[in-house]
């Protein structure tokens, strides 16, 4: 700034000039370091919608500096995101995506970041009579049933794992029942739609346990270990994208698997009820 100084005054420029040139030259560079120090983190609209970012970013923040702007989707569209390069940090649910992005060299290193688990929700007078553990059993009643059944049908973890277990169950893979209507929607509105509707509908615990809209809905299916639900946290790979902010996105990644952040996602809770539990020790 001094040598600039100079260099303005060896030109006799006005001085009210020069005072403006300095103050748009201290902007630019002021712009320049701010975004230098946000990053995109592409995840799904369970973290955003059960309230989780809420409470995990300001203290980021807080320890790092750094903001972060979060575009919630499901985790294919989020896993698209990263494949394009339009974000840093992928924070998603589907394993076996996630590790395929990694081996083809889009996304550095998987870390496991915390898990909570997916439950069956439906009207709370059961008329498929799915109650119970078994969530292959549960939903073969609903398609027994032909009952009402709502999909997020958007290529998220959530949906992901819904497929699977139809086929688990030993019903067509998306079924074909009446009754069952995908709505290429996030969590909250797929259970909105659910309650309104009386329909069954398959919900990460997190947003379910933040849902305020629960009409007649009660959960019916839990407890099943196949309903167990991973996160995990990645940094697109900066050699496919090199315009990405790898070093802030790994600040992030390193923040949210240390101690701190593993002990700012077990802090979160609604009505004394933990949503996520941190494993990236194990």
């Amino acid at each position: 700034m001094r040598k600039l100084n100079v260099l303005l005054a060896g030109f006799k420029i006005f001085k009210p000039f020069r005072v403006l040139a300095l103050m748009t030259i201290a902007s630019a560079a002021t712009v320049s370091i701010a975004q230098a120090t946000s990053i995109v983190v592409a995840s799904t609209t369970s973290t955003e919608q059960s309230g989780l970012f809420g409470h995990l970013l300001p203290a980021f923040k807080k320890a790092s500096g750094i903001d972060v702007k979060v575009v919630a989707v499901g985790t294919g569209q989020a896993i698209d995101m990263g494949r394009r390069g339009d974000a840093d940090v992928l924070f998603v649910h589907d394993q076996e995506a996630e590790e395929k992005m990694v081996a083809e060299g889009f996304a550095l290193k998987r870390h496991p970041v915390m898990y909570n688990d997916f439950v069956l929700v439906g009207p709370a007078d059961d008329p498929a009579g799915a109650k119970g553990r078994d969530i292959t059993a549960a939903l073969k009643k609903v398609d027994a049933a032909q009952a009402g059944f709502v999909s997020r049908g958007d290529k998220s973890g959530t949906h992901a794992a819904e497929l699977r277990y139809w086929k688990l169950a030993g019903v067509e893979s998306p079924p074909a029942f009446a009754g069952y209507k995908a709505c290429g929607c996030g969590m909250g509105p797929a259970l909105n739609i659910a309650a309104s509707l009386g329909a069954y509908v398959l919900a990460d615990r997190g947003t379910w346990l933040s849902f305020k809209n629960r009409g007649g809905l009660a959960v019916l299916v839990e407890g099943d270990r196949r309903l167990f639900n991973q996160y995990g946290v990645m940094v697109v790979s900066p050699e496919r994208h090199p315009h990405t902010q790898r070093a802030e996105g790994q600040k992030f990644v390193d923040w949210l698997v240390s101690p701190a952040g593993q002990g700012v996602i077990a802090g979160y809770k609604i009505n004394g009820e933990q949503l996520f539990f941190p494993n990236a020790a194990q």
